[in-house]
C-alpha cells in the first residue's frame, strides 16, 4: 500500500460545491467530500491534513477564497500533497486544471490525487486526465447554455430574472415569483424620490438619511437575511453612498415595471457584467405594485439626465429638466455666480460647440419673474373659471386625437388578426413536430420566427393602447392642473414643487438684438395640462385661444 509522503508539509484536502453540483445529488455534498478525503488520508498514512473548503463556488471561476489560499500555500512550499474527490472539484476550466497538474504541482513538488478518477501523480501521468479536464469544462459549458436558455425564456415572458430583490421590495408570501413593497423600506424609497424631486442633491440626501439613522441597504439585507451581498459595512450601518442613491433614482422597477437583460456576460467563464444596449433590453410595464408614481419617476429622470452637480448647500438646479433652447432643443445649463442673483443659463450645444447655436444667455432671476407672472395668470384663471378653462384646454387638438384614434383602431384590427394567424400556425407546426413531419431543428427555426413576430406585434398593440388613451390622459392632466390651482392659491416663488405641479417645459429664444441690455429673450412655457406647443409668456395662450384680459 502506498503511504503518504512529505510528512512535514500540509496534506491539502480540497472540497468544492456549487449550486449546480448540489442539484446533481447528495454524493457531492461538502460533508460527503470531507468524509471521503479524511478516510482516504487516514487509510494511506497522510499526516498534517488541512481542509480547504469552497462551498457555493463554481469550478469555472478561479476566484474562490480557499482555492486561492491553497495556491498561496503551495507557492510558499507549505503543501506536499493535494487530494480531491475528482478532478472537477479542483477546476472545471480545463486550461486552469491542466496548468495546475502539468506545471504548478510539479514545479513545487506537490503530489496530486483525484480519488474517484484514479489519478495519482506519484504513480506517473494519467493519459485520461487531459480528456477528463476537457469533459469537465464541457459539462460546465453545457450547463451554462441550459441555464441561460431558461433565463432567456423567463425574461421574454416578463418574469423577474434577477437573483437580488431591489431595496424597497420583498417576495410576495403567496407567490415567490412576485414582489410586493416592503413595509419597512418602501417609505425610504418614497422619501428619496421626494427629496430629489424637491431639489435636494444626492449628497445631501445621503447626509439626511445618515443623520436619521436609516440603515443602508446592504446592512439592512444582512440583518434581515444574513446576506453579505454588497459588502455591508457593519461598523458604519447608516452610511449611504452616492452611487447607491443614484442607482435607486434611475431604477425603473420602482414605478412598477420589470426591466430584464440590463446586463450580460460575454462568456460563462467571465463573471463581469456588461451593460446592455437599450434595444436588447426587455421592458414590461405595470408588472407589480409601484412605490413611486410614474409622473414623479419621469420628473426625476428629467432632472437626473441633466447636470447632476449640486451647489455648496447640497441643492440642485430647480430648472434642470425643464429649461431648453428653443432653436436647437439642447438643455440650458446653470452657471452659478458669486451670489444667487448672478446665476445664469446658457445653451448646452453652444457651450460644447456641438452646433452653431448661440448662447441664449438669460439670468435665473429673469426666468423666475416670467414664470411666476405666467403661473399666477394661468392658475388664477383655472381656479376661478374652471369650466371655461377645462373647455378651452380640452378643445385643443381634439380633432387630431379623433383621427388618430380611428387609425389606431384599424391598425389594432390588423395586428390582432395576424397574431391569431401566427398562433394557429404555431399550433399546426407543433402537431407536425409531434407526428414527425417536421424535424426538431426545423420546428425550432420556424417557431422561433413566429414567436418573435408575435412578440413584436403585441408590443405594437401595447403602444397603440398607450396612444389611444391620449384624450383621457389630457383630461386627467387638465383636472389635475385645476385641482393644483385650487390647492396652491398663492404662488409667491418658483420652487421645484411648483414646477412639478404646473409646468412640463420652458423654451428660451435668443434675443432679437444680440448682447442688448434692453432687449429681452422670448420665452414659451408648456404647462402640464397639455402636450401641445407654445404658451407665450407675454400673452398667455391655451392652444389658439387667449386667456381673457380681465384675468
Amino acid at each position: 500500500m502506498k503511504t503518504g509522503s512529505n510528512t512535514n508539509k500540509i496534506t491539502a484536502l480540497y472540497c468544492r460545491l456549487s449550486q449546480e453540483d448540489l442539484r446533481a445529488g447528495e454524493s457531492l455534498s461538502i460533508e460527503n467530500q470531507r468524509l471521503m478525503l479524511k478516510e482516504y488520508a487516514d487509510k494511506n498514512g497522510f499526516c498534517n491534513c488541512q481542509y480547504y473548503v469552497d462551498d457555493g463556488y463554481s469550478g469555472v471561476s478561479n476566484n474562490r477564497p480557499d482555492y486561492q489560499r491553497m495556491l498561496k500555500d503551495i507557492e510558499n512550499e507549505l503543501v506536499g500533497t493535494v487530494i480531491v474527490k475528482d478532478q472537477s472539484r479542483l477546476s472545471r476550466n480545463y486550461l486552469e486544471a491542466g496548468r495546475l497538474m502539468d506545471l504548478v504541482f510539479p514545479a513545487h513538488d506537490v503530489r496530486f490525487i483525484a480519488i474517484t478518477d484514479a489519478v495519482d501523480s506519484a504513480q506517473g501521468s494519467n493519459d485520461w486526465s487531459g480528456l477528463k479536464n476537457y469533459l469537465n469544462d464541457f459539462y460546465a459549458r453545457d450547463t451554462s447554455k441550459k441555464v441561460r436558455a431558461v433565463q432567456r425564456a423567463k425574461g421574454e415572458r416578463g418574469e423577474r430574472v434577477g437573483a437580488i430583490i431591489a431595496y424597497g421590495y420583498m417576495k410576495d408570501p403567496n407567490d415567490p415569483k412576485h414582489i410586493v413593497p416592503d413595509p419597512e423600506t418602501a417609505p425610504v424609497i418614497k422619501r428619496i424620490f421626494e427629496m430629489y424631486a424637491s431639489g435636494k442633491g444626492v449628497k445631501k440626501i445621503c447626509a439626511e438619511l445618515e443623520a436619521d439613522e436609516v440603515l443602508s441597504p446592504s446592512v439592512y439585507a444582512f440583518r434581515k437575511t444574513g446576506s453579505r451581498a454588497g459588502n455591508p459595512k457593519l461598523d458604519k450601518p447608516y452610511a449611504w453612498t452616492i452611487r447607491t442613491v443614484r442607482n435607486m433614482l434611475s431604477n425603473q422597477i420602482y414605478c412598477g415595471d420589470t426591466v430584464n437583460f440590463k446586463t450580460y456576460t460575454k462568456s460563462y467563464k467571465l463573471k463581469k457584467r456588461i451593460k446592455n444596449s437599450p434595444e436588447n433590453m426587455r421592458i414590461f410595464l405595470n408588472t407589480h405594485e409601484a412605490i413611486i408614481d410614474r409622473a414623479t419617476f419621469d420628473l426625476v429622470q428629467r432632472h437626473f439626465s441633466g447636470r447632476k452637480r449640486a451647489d455648496k448647500c447640497g441643492d440642485m438646479d430647480k430648472y434642470a429638466g425643464y429649461l431648453y433652447c428653443a432653436e436647437c432643443g439642447s438643455r440650458l445649463y446653470l452657471h452659478r455666480g458669486k451670489t444667487p442673483k448672478n446665476n445664469s443659463f446658457r445653451c448646452g450645444h453652444y457651450e460644447s460647440r456641438k452646433s452653431d447655436c448661440t448662447a441664449h444667455y438669460i439670468k435665473e432671476t429673469v426666468i423666475d419673474e416670467v414664470v411666476l407672472q405666467s403661473l399666477r395668470k394661468v392658475t388664477t384663471f383655472a381656479r376661478e373659471r374652471s369650466e371655461e378653462f377645462y373647455n378651452m384646454a380640452m378643445s385643443n387638438g381634439e380633432l387630431e386625437a379623433k383621427e388618430h384614434l380611428k387609425k389606431s383602431e384599424d391598425l389594432r384590427s390588423e395586428y390582432e388578426s395576424r397574431i391569431a394567424q401566427l398562433e394557429n400556425a404555431i399550433s399546426t407546426l407543433y402537431m407536425d413536430r409531434v407526428t414527425g413531419r417536421v424535424t426538431p431543428e426545423r420546428y425550432d427555426s420556424l417557431a422561433g420566427g413566429y414567436e418573435k413576430e408575435q412578440s413584436e406585434l403585441k408590443e405594437k398593440v401595447h403602444k397603440l393602447d398607450s396612444k389611444a388613451n391620449v384624450i383621457s390622459a389630457r383630461e386627467k392632466c387638465v383636472r389635475d392642473f385645476i385641482a393644483n390651482a385650487k390647492k396652491i392659491v398663492k404662488v409667491t416663488e418658483v420652487t421645484p414643487a411648483i414646477l412639478r405641479a404646473f409646468i412640463n417645459r420652458i423654451e428660451v429664444y435668443e434675443k432679437e438684438v444680440k448682447h442688448s441690455r434692453k432687449c429681452t429673450n422670448h420665452i414659451n412655457i408648456r404647462f402640464s395640462f397639455t402636450t401641445t406647443k407654445a404658451f407665450e409668456a407675454d400673452g398667455i395662450m391655451i392652444g389658439k385661444e387667449k386667456i381673457p384680459t380681465a384675468v
